[in-house]
């Protein structure tokens, strides 16, 4: 495959990568409805990840070799440990995703979301924290980052005078975006010692499963929050984890080569298509698409176009 041809199809995996995290959103917001609890329904999500990609790298010799490869490049000082928490954040990112989703629907939480991506996104590409090429925070960056936060804005304008309006909720998304779009530059290091993007997976989904455990071992002991509430539900209700895998993945390789910010942009439109598409046909209780949310879907996408053009034009 030539260079251009690989970039191109790494910028539809991310547009692609953007859909199934709308995906795992809506199946998640189920889970924590069905079982009532956002931090019970994140490790149940994670756990769910865990064995569906233990089961990849049990029967792949190469996933097995990358993912020793991590800890080899760690003992050797290339990589230093704390880069390794990238779980951590996609636990948190989930654990916010399972809450927001039942209360604000999949196409609020994802432009919120968004806004937080795009905004750390400035920052982590300023820095080449995936890895990359530092890249300059230009005028036309900082007007997508403000166009994509503005949208926010103008998707949640009519919900402001409603009772049951959470302003917390729609915060936690923004920060919970942030979140992940550090995760993802962390994701982009990490795969560029194991070579093998279902080993870098594993790892997020081994230090993000035991993150929640401690987390909900800890809330147990201050709390009378039984542990584990298991509900019956809809079958694909368990699918998030599994979904995480391969978006987890698929980020992994695509933002070594596009950036955070970009990455972030290009996943917009399937991540927003995706998210309307799902509060329409399958919404959430409670879910409404008013015109200030298709205004802030279409800011959104302004966000993008503000952002310029593509790599392959840049060079």
């Amino acid at each position: 495959m030539s260079k251009p041809s690989k970039l191109r199809g790494l910028e539809v995996l991310s547009a692609f990568s953007g859909v199934l995290i709308a995906l795992q959103s809506r199946v998640n917001g189920e889970l924590s409805n069905q079982m009532g609890d956002s931090l019970e329904a994140a490790l149940v999500s994670f756990g769910t990840g865990l064995i569906f990609v233990s089961l990849i790298s049990l029967f792949r010799k190469d996933v097995r070799a990358g993912f020793a490869d991590i800890f080899k490049a760690v003992k050797l000082k290339q990589l230093p440990m704390w880069r390794l928490s990238a779980g951590m954040l996609g636990a948190s990112f989930v654990a916010m995703q399972t809450h927001v989703v039942p209360i604000a629907g999949v196409a609020l939480f994802t432009v919120a979301s968004l806004a937080g991506q795009t905004a750390i996104s400035l920052w982590v590409d300023h820095v080449g924290l995936a890895g990359g090429i530092k890249s300059v925070i230009s005028k036309r960056r900082v007007i997508a980052a403000i166009i994509t936060v503005g949208a926010v804005v103008i998707s949640t304008w009519d919900r402001f005078v409603m009772s049951d309006f959470s302003i917390l909720a729609i915060t936690l998304a923004v920060f919970a975006g942030s979140w992940v779009g550090v995760q993802r530059a962390l994701n982009g290091q990490i795969n560029s010692f194991s070579k093998k993007s279902f080993a870098t997976s594993q790892l997020n989904f081994i230090t993000g499963f035991s993150f929640l455990t401690f987390l909900l071992i800890l809330r147990s002991l201050f709390t009378d929050h039984s542990i584990m509430n298991l509900t019956s539900g809809p079958w694909w209700m368990f699918l998030g984890g599994s979904i995480g895998v391969f978006y987890i993945a698929f980020s992994a390789v695509a933002v070594q080569y596009v950036g955070v910010l970009e990455f972030t942009l290009l996943s917009v439109g399937g991540m927003l298509i995706g998210s309307l598409l799902l509060d329409v046909f399958v919404p959430t209780e409670g879910t409404q698409i008013s015109p200030y949310l298709i205004t802030g879907i279409f800011l959104t996408y302004l966000g993008v176009i503000a952002n310029g053009q593509s790599r392959f034009s840049r060079k």
